[in-house]
């Protein structure tokens, strides 16, 4: 049986803890636990503590955590930008996924979204090769927008593509 979990904002006393949480979902061995992983991919890190602190400390953002008896087993940042919310560095444990603490996050970073900042709008960038992940996005009531940005390619703080034609496709969604 699994503690009951709480969803509240991040501190910046959670930094180390996010990026472990972080890298253990998306890179590495640990992250093929999982199946929302991108280490076949992009190897390297996903994110660091700058930029983890950086997006706890936003002003016009917060980072929601899932925590448990275990502590910190998902988060996601939400960043308030002119007439949507977006969505971002979203990550569950590898050992967590598929239990419905993602959905469970999701739904609660809409429920912000709308309720403290009145958005009428969620917007992310998903890797258009994981096709996976899109469509789970797709049976949570986002759409496909079709505006393609490229992958930050020489940028290392993202990652290291291991492959040449990588791409974010722009999902949006409706609140309320």
């Amino acid at each position: 049986m699994t503690s009951p979990r709480t969803v509240r904002t991040a501190r910046p006393a959670d930094v180390a803890a996010l990026v472990d949480l972080i890298e253990s979902a998306y890179r590495g061995e640990r992250s093929r636990a999982g199946w929302t992983h991108e280490a076949d991919l992009l190897g390297g890190q996903r994110t660091d503590p700058d930029m983890v602190a950086e997006a706890v400390a936003h002003p016009e953002g917060t980072v929601l955590v899932a925590e448990d008896g275990t502590g910190i087993v998902a988060c996601c940042q939400l960043e308030h930008r002119d007439d949507h919310v977006y969505f971002g560095m979203f990550a569950v444990s590898p050992g967590r996924q598929g239990s419905g603490l993602g959905r469970e996050l999701l739904a609660e970073a809409e429920r912000f979204a709308r309720d403290q900042w009145h958005a009428g709008e969620m917007r992310m960038t998903v890797i258009t090769q994981r096709a996976d992940l899109i469509a789970w996005y797709e049976r949570r009531g986002y759409l496909r927008t079709g505006e393609l940005s490229l992958f930050p390619y020489g940028d290392e703080r993202f990652g290291v593509p291991l492959r040449p034609d990588l791409a974010f496709e722009t999902l949006r969604k409706k609140l309320g």
